[in-house]
């Protein structure tokens, strides 16, 4: 199924490391220092996760690997498996089922996985890497003082203008990011609920992802993304 709302990278999400100590300086660091911090971080500590995607319907569960700059998401009945691979300058999204290994084309960035409202898009981590990105100065989040960064879609992207992402300026956390139309309207949001600590390593706990039709401020889907700990 191809969703009208498209997506954007969620599951960097799922650690909160650390951005280096320039980002705490008091001088403030450019719009690409802090993004190149956050474009390699989600694997800094391996990790294996039991996780969920949660809407109205009955929850999908999925596995989410993380180690040597490789995310891993796992999906069964049927099997299916999703590899990114991420570099300090791009990432690729492969996508492995019983009968072959290939990379997701970009024309289906945009589909859904499962019906979840979750997509490939979403799952890509491209946005981290669209040009032109600018610093906004900064931002409360949920108590949080965040860096705000505005980053311009590439020529060739279908449903997107602009993405939007906060940052926190202690943690190196992704706290928010949204994504805006060409005519700069809301489409796409999400949001840190809540975190948590495994083996000493602060996670995602809960993420909320919301859609919207543009112009209009409350949402018309919300999902859930709830990692709900640790491989055994």
């Amino acid at each position: 199924m191809r969703s009208i709302y498209g997506g954007f990278p969620i599951l960097l999400m799922v650690l909160c490391g650390a951005l280096p100590a320039i980002v705490l300086a008091e001088q403030a660091p450019s719009a690409d220092e802090i993004l190149q911090s956050a474009r390699m971080s989600p694997t800094a500590r391996p990790a294996s996760l039991r996780a969920q995607i949660r809407g109205e319907e009955k929850p999908t569960p999925l596995q989410i690997s993380l180690k040597d700059h490789v995310i891993t998401y796992e999906f069964k009945d049927p099997d299916q498996t999703l590899i990114l691979k991420l570099d300090p300058g791009n990432t690729r999204l492969l996508e492995k089922t019983s009968e072959v290994t290939q990379t997701i084309s970009a024309t289906h960035l945009h589909d859904e996985i499962r019906d979840t409202g979750v997509t490939y898009q979403d799952l890509s981590l491209g946005f981290l890497y669209w040009p032109e990105p600018l610093l906004q100065g900064e931002e409360t989040v949920r108590t949080r003082r965040s860096w705000k960064i505005d980053l311009q879609a590439p020529s060739g992207e279908e449903i997107y203008g602009v993405a939007r992402i906060w940052i926190d300026k202690e943690s190196g956390a992704i706290l928010r990011i949204e994504g805006y139309d060409k005519k700069g309207l809301l489409l796409r949001r999400f949001e840190i609920v809540s975190a948590q600590k495994i083996d000493g390593l602060w996670m995602l706990k809960q993420m909320r992802i919301e859609s919207f039709v543009p112009g209009n401020p409350s949402p018309v889907t919300r999902r859930y993304l709830e990692v709900l700990g640790k491989n055994p």
